[in-house]
């Protein structure tokens, strides 16, 4: 995984700079490399490729995508702004459906431009975002928008607050961004450019201004008056072609420039949230299985100490399990340990537990003599409440271990001290206490009679 981020660092400096097209075949190669480097990558576990199946199966098609040098460019916006119509127009054929109800357009559709030729740009229509009752229909176009290379934001007039928060949201997926004003036919040319000046405004700081266009996908008709030679009139509508030339233009000289990089950095970003979902669910697995390990060890210390009537045994059954446990949180979270990293980290945490609560330790000691005085006959009294605080013992050892090995063997700048305080002050000791108790009076109970 991090490989990814060299590469990624590169591809952005060459897309924020004036280098030659050339030179974006390199960023291509590299991101082909580090998609199958997270693929193929040997410490992922399959419960949590599994997990992110879907995820896994879109690199698989980003690299088909990246090979074959396709740019996608999706249609975004709400309901009956156009989307469809422009995509059509800039196609040049009724590919994609329109209708005059509400959401027509109900799922991604993908279709190819043509006329970009050779790489091949593809065009991707949306669902509205605002349709009445469609969360998962918004949720698709933002998903589509963001394995996109490019983003057409289509508007009809001044944006709406739903509008202005999606181009505030995609703006942060960084993906390149053109704000389209559709249906412009409507408009004056003095009202147009004002409506133009207005949506630069909103769109400041989130793309260049010269990223906001006008155009008119789906002209409405024109009214012609008809005279005959008699001079009657007679009214006729006549169709008007689209005027997207600007957008086309627009679109083609970023292709030409930018394409490959483009998809290089749409292909790294995808990549780069991966990776952190990756991480994340490889860190919760990690936790998941620490938690049975700490809990079997607080167990297994527990009844331990609690059967066993020696004081020193006591002392030495602790700590083996101790070393045990500290050593097993080193092989989950990939930070192995020798015994002697073991018996050094235990030290360094025992000590700082045993400033913070030497009170208790006296109790376990005295328990211990009391059971050596006794020969053994206060060992049902002692024993629940003695494994209790071993058990206690072994969750603050295994906490305090599991950050350290999550620093990558380091307690960072605060050290050892502040790390087992906050352990200490995260666990509810009474309720352990309490739990541990129970669990291991249990264990004695079922325990066959000698």
């Amino acid at each position: 995984m991090k490989a990814l981020s060299g590469w990624f660092d590169s591809v952005t400096r060459w897309w924020r700079s004036d280098a030659s097209p050339v030179q974006a075949v390199a960023p291509a190669d590299q991101a082909s490399d580090a998609l199958r480097q997270l693929l193929h990558d040997p410490s992922v576990p399959e419960s949590v490729r599994r997990e992110l199946g879907d995820e896994f199966a879109r690199i698989e098609a980003l690299l088909d995508k990246l090979a074959r040098g396709e740019l996608h460019l999706a249609v975004f916006g709400r309901v009956s702004v156009g989307k469809s119509a422009l995509g059509n127009a800039l196609l040049g054929e009724p590919a994609f459906e329109t209708g005059v109800l509400h959401g027509t357009t109900t799922r991604a559709t993908q279709q190819p431009w043509t006329e970009a030729g050779g790489s091949g740009l593809h065009l991707i229509d949306t669902p509205g975002i605002n349709e009445l009752d469609g969360e998962a229909r918004e949720r698709l176009a933002f998903e589509v928008a963001e394995i996109s290379d490019l983003v057409l934001f289509v508007v009809d007039g001044d944006m709406t607050q739903v509008e202005r928060d999606a181009l505030a949201t995609l703006a942060r997926t960084e993906r390149p961004l053109l704000l389209v004003l559709n249906k412009a036919d409507r408009y004056e040319d003095a009202e147009r450019e004002r409506l133009l000046a207005r949506l630069r405004e909103h769109a400041a700081g989130l793309l260049p201004a010269d990223n906001v266009l006008a155009c008119a996908a789906q002209p409405a008709p024109l009214r012609v008056i008809d005279v005959d030679a008699a001079g009657n009139e007679r009214e006729r509508r006549e169709t008007r072609a689209p005027d997207v030339t600007q957008l086309r233009e627009r679109l083609l000289a970023i292709c030409a420039r930018e394409g490959k990089t483009l998809s290089a950095l749409n292909a790294g970003l995808f990549a780069g949230r991966l990776s952190d979902q990756v991480a994340q669910r490889v860190a919760e697995a990690r936790r998941d299985v620490a938690d049975k390990i700490i809990r079997y060890y607080c167990l297994a210390k527990g009844v331990a100490v609690a059967l066993n009537p020696v004081p020193v045994a006591d002392l030495l059954a602790a700590a083996a399990l101790d070393a045990a446990l500290v050593m097993h949180l080193g092989k989950v979270y990939g930070m192995p340990l020798t015994r002697r990293e073991a018996g050094q980290l235990i030290l360094t945490i025992c000590a700082q537990l045993a400033a913070l609560m030497g009170a208790i330790w006296g109790v376990h000691l005295v328990a211990s003599a009391l059971k050596v005085a006794s020969a053994g006959v206060s060992t049902l009294l002692t024993a629940g409440a003695q494994g209790a605080l071993a058990w206690y013992a072994t969750q603050v050892v295994g906490r305090a271990a599991e950050r350290y090995l999550v620093a990558g063997k380091s307690w960072g700048e605060s050290g050892p001290k502040r790390a087992v305080q906050d352990i200490v002050a995260q666990l509810d000791r009474d309720s352990i206490l309490r739990e541990a108790r129970e669990e291991i009076l249990a264990r004695l109970r079922s325990r066959p009679a000698r």
